[in-house]
């Protein structure tokens, strides 16, 4: 076909995607059924057009027999399919039966962001759909989780009505995120979704309307918004992939996802089995980053929350850890950040401010590193300057799981300062919250008190009893010492 198609115009050309598998197959009349045709399927996806695709197995069978090299794409994890499959790209010419080295395609999901459509009929406001989608790439590439396909790459597929399940194929994307602007006098409307190619499940939709008092104002905050909701989804849609595969297949990056699962929990025994998860993650791969700071946050708050005593010997485990992870990897924000926390749990604020300040210079999306800096300065008894930093990480996520947390944070701040009342509004939100920890309770227990509200104290504590896992936080008079 690659010769036929030599002298053709490219509107005019055939060209074939191939995939060929060996295994079982069950024949039911004029019908093919059976794995080995599923796989064989699949495979077909993953060709180039012109191109061939061939299973681990296929690629034995005809090693040093045919004249063709391969490229080994290593292990790749099939819809439908249970088991990873190890897939060999066909070069068409080459040394004969070779295999070049796997890809170097990391286990982070890779993200393409497609240029957001211009829907307001007037082509001179192309260049603010333009300008949307590349802010929204940059915002998105300081998510270090996240690998963000270029611009150059995504912008090729500007007005074409491509599937998307195709788009990912092409640009080896897991995630695709598209969207389109409307502009209407003074109004602008934004949407934007967020689509697993993998099926073509949708994750998330929003739609942002908005005066243009100063455009790029409104540019900033939107594109803001968005960075700041797709990293949570994305991470929980890499949780479910983690959940499907078989316990044999589980790699460091599966294993950090389940990891992270049990920690957000928030009981003492999920906060275990995250420990032992994050160490087995970085037992398979030392050079995981993120896995050193997960467990050292891990550890962090095990001596917070639960039964673990914040003696030295642990105190300086988790600096330790979390100081390898940012050797690891320094431009992660979130590592930082975890730093930062392990350096607060140690008392020395200064060198925490500085970590914490630096995770949101790297990533003023991200919405935790904002609640670790404002906790980390009402510490320092700086309560006016730690305020706008609560208030951010709320207004960058404000349907977090873990949004109990910045509220528990900011009671406490106001605890702190005195601000009795503030305390209690603060502490009452974090307790809406689905999963919340008991600490919130503490804090508003301990409001209470000073503000002398018997009526409320009372059922207060009696909640407080109730849902603590252990009485260690009233003996301690409610306020977190780390």
């Amino acid at each position: 076909m690659a010769d036929r198609n030599s002298d053709v115009p490219t509107e005019k050309r055939i060209e074939f995607r191939v995939g060929i598998n060996v295994g079982d197959i069950i024949i039911d009349d004029d019908d093919i059924l059976g794995d080995g045709v599923n796989v064989a399927a699949r495979l077909e996806g993953l060709a180039d057009p012109g191109g061939i695709c061939v299973s681990g197995r296929v690629y034995e069978d005809t090693r040093g027999k045919i004249d063709i090299a391969f490229e080994d794409t290593g292990e790749q994890q099939l819809k439908n399919i249970v088991w990873p499959v190890r897939v060999f790209r066909a070069q068409l010419s080459g040394t004969a039966g070779v295999a070049r080295p796997a890809l170097a395609r990391s286990d982070k999901p890779y993200v393409a962001v497609l240029p957001f459509q211009n829907m307001s009929g007037d082509p001179e406001q192309e260049y603010f759909s333009d300008g949307i989608t590349e802010d929204i790439i940059t915002a998105l590439s300081k998510h270090r989780s996240l690998l963000v396909i270029a611009r150059n790459s995504t912008f090729a597929f500007k007005g074409q009505g491509i599937d998307i399940r195709l788009v990912g194929t092409k640009l080896g994307a897991d995630y695709i995120i598209e969207g389109g602007v409307r502009k209407m006098g003074e109004r602008i409307r934004i949407t934007a979704q967020l689509i697993e190619t993998e099926g073509g499940r949708h994750l998330w939709a929003e739609r942002y309307d908005r005066n243009l008092d100063d455009i790029f104002e409104v540019q900033d905050e939107i594109v803001a918004t968005i960075a700041a909701r797709i990293e949570p989804e994305v991470s929980t849609a890499e949780l479910r992939r983690a959940e499907k595969k078989p316990p044999a297949t589980l790699r460091a990056w599966d294993l950090l996802q389940l990891g992270k699962k049990h920690l957000y929990r928030s009981t003492a025994e999920d906060n275990l089995e995250a420990q032992r998860l994050f160490r087995h993650a970085i037992e398979l791969d030392p050079e995981l980053a993120e896995a050193h700071a997960y467990l050292s946050y891990a550890l962090v708050l095990g001596m917070t929350y639960f039964e673990a005593d914040p003696d030295d010997g642990r105190l300086h485990d988790v600096v330790a850890i979390a100081r390898q992870a940012v050797e690891l990897d320094d431009q992660d924000a979130l590592i930082r950040f975890i730093y930062g926390r392990a350096l607060v749990a140690r008392g020395a604020y200064a060198h925490a401010l500085s970590e914490l300040q630096t995770a949101v210079e790297l990533n003023p999306n991200l919405a935790v590193v904002h609640c670790g800096l404002a906790d980390a300065l009402a510490y320092e008894g700086r309560f006016a300057e730690a305020m706008p930093f609560f208030h951010k990480a709320i207004e960058l996520s404000p349907y977090d799981p873990q949004r109990w947390a910045f509220y528990s944070y900011r009671a406490l701040a106001h605890l702190l300062a005195r601000e009795f009342d503030q305390a209690v509004e603060w502490a009452n939100k974090a307790v809406l919250v689905p999963r919340c920890h008991y600490w919130p309770l503490a804090h508003r227990v301990s409001a209470l008190g000073y503000l002398q509200t018997g009526n409320e104290l009372a059922p207060a504590l009696n909640e407080l009893l109730q849902r603590s896992h252990t009485s260690r936080a009233v003996s301690r008079g409610g306020v977190c010492s780390i």
